[in-house]
């Protein structure tokens, strides 16, 4: 007899460690990367998108020569340095400076142009990137069945 009602959702066990229930390993290479290592990547690209942006944003009328921050302008940048560098190499600059790839958890194969257009999209809005899961993916991660592992 089972141990549930009939329409009631299955229970599973409690996973022994992130990412168990998606067949990552516990520690090493292509297990899960942190929450610091992917703040840290994360605040490498903005960073970096913001560096690229400024040398493009002039100066207006009545500002001087000093400039001005490059503001949104600078989403131009990390849209593509999130959309390339998924395609090309699976993952961003800052992802490469902190050992970290993104890969696809539904099936082994590379990151396709719709994943990474949708998963960056999703990225620039921010909200889908601050709520996670028991495993630490966001919103983002979970739509297109991607991770943020260690390389």
């Amino acid at each position: 007899m089972p141990d549930r009602e009939p329409g009631a959702p299955a229970r599973t066990a409690p996973q022994a460690y992130r990412g168990q229930r998606l067949g990552l390993p516990e520690r090493g290479p292509g297990s899960l990367a942190t929450t610091g290592q992917r703040l840290g990547a994360f605040v490498v690209d903005a960073l970096a998108s913001a560096l690229v942006a400024a040398l493009f944003v002039q100066a207006g009328p009545g500002h001087g020569t000093a400039g001005h921050l490059p503001g949104s302008w600078s989403l131009i940048p990390f849209a593509a340095d999130y959309v390339v560098g998924l395609l090309v190499a699976g993952r961003t600059l800052g992802m490469y400076l902190f050992g970290l790839r993104v890969v696809r958890v539904d099936r082994p194969a590379a990151i396709d142009p719709f994943r990474a257009i949708v998963r960056t999209a999703l990225l620039l809005v921010l909200l889908p990137a601050v709520i996670w899961d028991r495993d630490g993916r966001g919103l983002h991660d979970r739509f297109t069945d991607t991770a943020v592992v260690r390389a």
